[in-house]
């Protein structure tokens, strides 16, 4: 097996426990046997110590310990034998409770660790000026500094750009630079092939601007992105933003995440047109990672415009998106989104993509049929490949918005969904992409006459998807050089 990511693969992105109900190797055990055939690698959501935190993993105490309910590395270097395993580095901060910031709590500027981590003052000195701080790009609605007592009884402002129980950490430090090379280095010991970057936008702060995304941002990655090339890694960046933005960041790493697709296919089914999707896939970065639903919100700011620059869809369209998703949903997807719910990330809606569809299988067998036949490495949340639906007992346990799209599965509960007419449609057309070698060629799409087509061709192989957007019915056209052409009706799929 290929244990290199490209282009032209389909992974699986999930968290272990959430899926398997058990730990890493149940997951493997999994993928091999109830998954067997789908994918051709895995993206493994936080499985450091502890995965149950404030933030589901994203909060680790020890970035470089797998959490022992889960397994051990041993576990992921078994998983990363058998699949191109990506795993999440997150950059930006760490837990609270980890062993680093409790020292710091307890010494202050003694501690070896103070240098790792982030006060307001580091950056703004002691009279910070008011505008500077509300220039700050914030992607939740509270401050970014959190007070925190120290065991001498102050009070220092920490920088906590997502929850109180995450530090920032001051990657340009030694300490720093020193803990993500740690991480590097347990990655590599142990077969991963890919890192996702985890709010690499936000890890660099600098007085006088918004702290996000900036020039010395980009040279970050850059570099973070060589370590990691260094050591035979390959790196994903995630960030949410202006879809500018992300070409840019494109151009000096690997992967990015196509955050904008989810939105532009869902405007597409629900308006019947077209052209905004047709438009950025003419643009888009080719070194994507395409998703419709993560364990995260769909994207609207990726959509959205900034700063007088016009983005992919006009706010009104985005208005009747949102409203559309909460109707689609029966309202629950308004519960667990914007101030509702504990949210952090103001700029998503959290909803399964399943319910964004108001649960229409052939709606939306479609939108997953358009992200196969987008350019880039097609990644297949757990939730999504099973048509979970929202889970509002989860939410309504936790009031944690995103967990509305976080479930979890038991074994029975994973046989039960793949019986489902919806699931094991898509699963057939999740194979029949993994098939045709057409996409391993180029990519182009036409748009006219009501009928959209995504097209690839590669050495007399070829693969259409051919949409009639008035009533939203779609066939599959492909055929294997020197073969008969074969066609079929996308519904058709649901009646196998």
């Amino acid at each position: 097996m290929n244990n290199q990511p490209g282009s032209n693969q389909i992974q699986l992105i999930t968290y272990v426990d959430r899926l398997s109900g058990g730990g890493v190797s149940e997951l493997h055990q999994l993928l091999q046997q109830e998954l067997g055939g789908l994918f051709d690698g895995v993206h493994l959501l936080p499985f450091y110590t502890p995965i149950d935190g404030e933030d589901a993993g994203f909060d680790p105490t020890d970035h470089t310990a797998v959490d022992s309910r889960l397994g051990n590395w041993q576990d992921i270097a078994s998983l990363a034998s058998d699949y191109p395993v990506m795993a999440d580095m997150i950059v930006n901060h760490v837990s609270a409770q980890s062993a680093q910031f409790q020292d710091v709590l307890a010494k202050g500027e003694a501690s070896h660790y103070w240098p790792l981590f982030l006060t307001r003052d580091k950056v703004y000195g002691q009279a910070p000026e008011p505008a500077e701080l509300a220039a700050i790009y914030r992607p939740r609605p509270t401050s970014c500094f959190t007070e925190l007592a120290l065991a001498d009884g102050r009070s220092l402002p920490f920088w906590t750009t997502f929850t109180a129980n995450q530090i920032d950490i001051d990657v340009q430090s030694e300490p720093g630079q020193a803990y993500l090379d740690a991480i590097l280095q347990r990655f590599t010991e142990n077969g991963v092939k890919l890192i996702r970057l985890d709010a690499a936008g936000y890890a660099i702060k600098k007085a006088g601007t918004s702290c996000f995304m900036l020039p010395e941002t980009f040279e970050f990655i850059a570099g973070l992105s060589s370590k990691a090339k260094a050591l035979g890694m390959q790196c994903l960046v995630e960030i949410h933003g202006y879809h500018q933005t992300q070409i840019d960041i494109a151009k000096r790493c690997d992967w990015v995440y196509d955050f904008a697709l989810p939105p532009l296919v869902l405007h597409t089914l629900f308006s019947r047109d077209a052209k905004a999707l047709k438009h950025w896939l003419d643009i888009a970065p080719r070194n994507c990672i395409t998703v419709l639903d993560t364990h995260d919100g769909i994207g609207i700011v990726d959509a959205a415009d900034h700063q007088g620059q016009p983005g992919l869809l006009t706010d009104p369209e985005l208005d009747a998106l949102v409203e559309q998703i909460h109707h689609n949903s029966g309202g629950s997807s308004k519960l667990a989104t914007g101030n509702a719910a504990n949210n952090v990330d103001l700029y998503q809606v959290n909803c399964s993509f399943y319910d964004a569809l108001a649960q229409h299988d052939e709606h939306y067998l479609l939108a997953r049929a358009i992200q196969l036949f987008c350019p880039g490495i097609s990644q297949i949340y757990y939730g999504g490949l099973l048509a979970a639906e929202n889970d509002v007992e989860l939410l309504k346990r936790t009031q944690v918005g995103r967990d509305i799209n976080r479930p979890y599965f038991t074994p029975e509960k994973v046989r039960q969904a793949l019986q489902k007419p919806v699931v094991k449609a898509l699963c057939a057309l999740i194979k029949l992409r993994r098939s045709l070698q057409a996409f391993d060629g180029d990519f182009s799409q036409q748009l006219n006459d009501g009928q959209y087509q995504l097209n690839w061709q590669h050495q007399g192989h070829s693969a259409s998807l051919r949409i009639r957007l008035a009533d939203l019915s779609a066939e599959l056209v492909w055929q294997h050089s020197g073969k008969v052409q074969q066609h079929c009706a996308l519904s058709s799929l649901l009646a196998d």
